[in-house]
């Protein structure tokens, strides 16, 4: 177990402006991997930060570790409407992801806030809790799905087992719920096949910037070559969503091919500022793999949310 003084020296990068985005994202990275109440108060101090890549990614790794302690901090940058969507949107996820019904009331509050990626994620958020309460998570144990191989919290759980066909049907259903959708999306992702991958590809397509941004969260899980053809067209589409193209860069980094490498650094110096450190990060991530330390951030998972 770290130090008191350990867990400070990381924090201290974490919350330098002035040190690299890449080495601040290794510190969260360790804080995340560390937990607990001191690890939680150094990611939340992040928030002042400039970099909205960083703040969300800040919210992400405070719901993956499901501490009920960073609620208050989640609860403060939901509400926080100077925060950019894309931060917002990540702290009521990870709200829905710690899975504490006391947020219940105030996600549902925010289900109905103008910015659309940020009411649509609070709805999912609900839509989670009220699947936890009614004991979802007990049923899916049971074995009608396929297990997350992952070890991601999720903002839906998988859908029951079904052909990848049913399940791209489900997935591309504009008039179904999010929800459901959802569902389909991490039921295709758990299968983990080329035919799973290129159905989910063919969701960067759909209407929602919020779930095109989650498709290219789980096809940069998957890390499998034959989704780099629709990953490098989100990224390159002109007028695209920044989250959803920030998204497709970090999937590029995890896949790690060449072609994938060449696409980020010809976008590392993009004039979107999310995207342009998205690609130095995925850059950083990729070189820490392919050297001695193979574990990024002291083991830490991939860069995803």
């Amino acid at each position: 177990m770290a130090s008191a003084d350990q867990i400070t020296a990381v924090g201290k990068v974490l919350v330098d402006p002035g040190l690299d985005l890449t080495r601040r994202f290794r510190a969260l990275f360790t804080l995340r991997n560390l937990g607990g109440a001191e690890a939680i108060e150094w990611i939340s101090k992040a928030f002042s930060d400039e970099s909205a890549l960083l703040k969300h990614e800040l919210a992400y790794c405070l719901g993956q570790m499901q501490d009920k302690q960073a609620i208050p901090t989640l609860t403060a940058v939901l509400k926080d409407t100077q925060q950019e969507p894309m931060v917002r949107h990540e702290a009521g996820e990870a709200l829905g992801a710690i899975g504490d019904l006391v947020v219940l009331d105030l996600l549902k509050e925010y289900s109905q806030d103008p910015v659309i990626e940020v009411a649509e994620t609070c709805q999912l958020a609900v839509r989670r809790l009220e699947w936890l309460q009614s004991g979802g998570e007990k049923q899916e144990e049971g074995g009608a799905t396929d297990g997350n191989p992952y070890s991601s919290v999720d903002p839906a759980p998988p859908a029951a087992r079904k052909s990848v066909s049913e399940l791209r049907t489900a997935l591309l259903d504009e008039g179904s719920p999010l929800f459901e959708r959802y569902r389909a999306m991490f039921a295709l992702r758990n299968l983990g096949n080329e035919e799973a991958v290129l159905a989910l590809g063919d969701g960067l397509q759909c209407s929602s910037a919020l779930f095109r941004h989650e498709i290219g969260y789980v096809l940069g899980q998957m890390q499998h070559p034959a989704s780099v053809p629709a990953l490098r067209a989100a990224l390159e589409r002109p007028g695209e969503s920044p989250m959803v193209r920030h998204e497709a860069a970090e999937a590029l980094g995890s896949i790690g091919q060449d072609e994938c490498v060449a696409v980020l650094q010809r976008y590392r110096g993009d004039g979107e500022r999310v995207v342009k450190e998205s690609c130095e990060v995925a850059l950083d991530m990729l070189e820490y793999e392919n050297s001695d330390q193979f574990q990024y951030a002291d083991g830490l998972v991939r860069l995803q949310g």
